[in-house]
């Protein structure tokens, strides 16, 4: 009777066991929602689709295209001294060691422990120590540790993946961060180059005043001319240099935030001459824009790697739904009494091995919660990466835009201004032959200065729109070497052994 009692009891237990099984492992339900967008499936306009007739990509010095050495030197002291490249170089190796981190989980371990001391056992009638009753002994002893993780369902595995994508994307953000590190300062020094050209205009404005005021003055003491007339030059004179102090200062400005881009003090900026700079040739764009820009692009790609550190992450969480197994062993020296060291002789050898079994019962949810965890975190990555693909397509086509924009500006610039100094130069031949008055020969002034900082800032803009193009493209740093293999988006299927119990 008493036996078919425990074999019913036995019969319950591991009925019990499954049903507890089949509720706490369950993950039904929980899974990624978001899919990533082919960049191909996007539809480009027409200044991508009449840009993409020449496969080339920037090369990586593509600042060189400008023909300024001062700024080939400057853009690679600013990658090789900037703040901001050392904090990005740091995160890298900070994620490349926590990578090894993970890896070493699947590594075999070992651990010491020996403690030597000296024992004062007590004296007790009733639990007393028999022999060793108030007697001072050695209680010594020394032991190896031995673990290995079989990893059945490729938790660890998969936890030292993770790292080594999340490590990827630190190099990809790294390439980010140099790239637009490289455009802040490329910008900045057009527009150094552009002050120094509104410095120019202003100058030569001031130097056609003074003229104009000496041909005032001239005519004055000639008795053709008019009081009037000297009183009109002399005034725009104050104006024009304090419209050179306010360019004086821009440039100042600009030295320093370039000093600073590259990690310099003031004084590195102050040293900065004259930009010189020509852009007289067009970049030529990938055939197959949207495809190739998956892999060019620093921001798309750590993306990418986002996205594959994620689903990693949904397999890690999917491992802890299953019973974990560990290979344990000890090997060691103990004993109690004797001589400090009597311990270690092999009549003291101990050790055990065997398997370490831990299986997940009831936790109130949490299993599943972090499979949550991870299944958003995976949906936010994708959403993310589309994001950044949409972003970049939209970056390209603008640039490309604006491209063509100031390539047809800076012809109508150009004529503007050779029709303006015609108008002045008629202006001032008239005025000088007592034909016409000085309202005419200010207002053609007005007008060829007005004219010649629009063709500065048309053709400072046209060298931004060439950068920040170049920018868009992934400045020629060649990510697409470092890209993960498409079935790294998709998480692993729950195993097949363990299929019984998951919903």
């Amino acid at each position: 009777m008493q036996r078919r009692i425990s074999r019913e009891l036995k019969a319950l237990s591991v009925l019990a066991l499954s049903l507890a099984l089949n509720g706490c492992i369950s993950f039904g339900g929980i899974g990624p929602k978001d899919t990533m967008l082919a960049a191909n499936t996007l539809v480009t306009d027409e200044a991508i689709q009449n840009a993409a007739q020449d496969a080339n990509w920037p090369k990586a010095q593509w600042w060189h295209a400008y023909g300024d050495p001062q700024l080939n030197d400057w853009v690679s002291l600013a990658v090789q001294g900037s703040p901001t490249m050392a904090m990005a170089a740091a995160r890298v190796r900070q994620a490349r060691a926590m990578a090894g981190i993970a890896e070493s989980a699947q590594s075999l371990q070992i651990n010491g422990d020996s403690t030597l001391k000296r024992h004062n056992w007590p004296s007790d009638q009733f639990y007393g120590p028999g022999e060793l009753d108030n007697a001072t002994t050695w209680d010594n002893n020394a032991a190896l540790g031995f673990s290995f993780s079989l990893d059945l369902w490729g938790r660890d595995s998969n936890n030292t993946e993770q790292a080594v994508d999340m490590a990827h994307m630190s190099v990809a953000e790294a390439r980010q961060a140099q790239l637009e590190l490289q455009n802040n300062v490329i910008r900045t020094y057009i527009q150094l180059s552009l002050h120094f050209a509104q410095l120019d205009i202003i100058e030569s404005t001031l130097h056609q005043q003074e003229q104009i005021l000496d041909l005032a003055q001239k005519r004055l003491d000639g008795g053709i001319g008019t009081h009037f007339e000297v009183s009109q030059a002399q005034a725009p004179l104050p104006e024009i240099h304090r419209q050179i102090d306010a360019q004086e200062e821009e440039i100042a400005l600009t030295r320093n935030q370039l000093a600073a881009l590259a990690g310099k003090g003031p004084g590195e900026g102050a040293r900065l001459k004259r930009p010189v700079m020509a852009l007289n040739t067009a970049l030529k764009l990938p055939s197959t824009l949207p495809a190739e820009l998956l892999g060019q692009r620093p921001d798309v790609v750590a993306s990418r790697w986002e996205v594959a550190a994620q689903t990693r992450g949904i397999d890690v969480a999917h491992a802890d739904f299953y019973p974990n197994v560990d290979l344990v062993a000890s090997l060691g020296f103990m004993a109690t009494g004797g001589g400090a060291l009597e311990f270690l002789s092999a009549k003291k050898l101990t050790y055990n091995v065997g398997p370490a079994i831990s299986l997940p019962i009831f936790d109130g949810g949490r299993l599943r919660s972090q499979l949550g965890v991870a299944a958003s975190g995976y949906d936010m990555a994708v959403a993310k990466y589309n994001q950044t693909l949409v972003t970049a397509l939209k970056g390209i086509s603008d640039q490309l835009i604006k491209r063509e924009s100031m390539d047809k500006q800076q012809v109508f610039a150009a004529e503007s201004v050779s029709a303006a100094q015609k108008t002045y130069d008629i202006a001032m031949l008239a005025y000088q032959r007592g034909l016409t008055d000085y309202l005419n020969v200010l207002n053609a002034q007005t007008l060829l200065f007005r004219q010649q900082q629009v063709q500065q800032q048309v053709q400072a803009a046209r060298l931004v729109a060439h950068a920040e193009l170049v920018t868009a493209l992934g400045g020629g740093l060649g990510a697409g070497s470092d890209v993960p293999k498409q079935d790294r988006y998709v998480p692993d299927k729950p195993p097949a052994l363990m299929a019984p119990f998951v919903h």
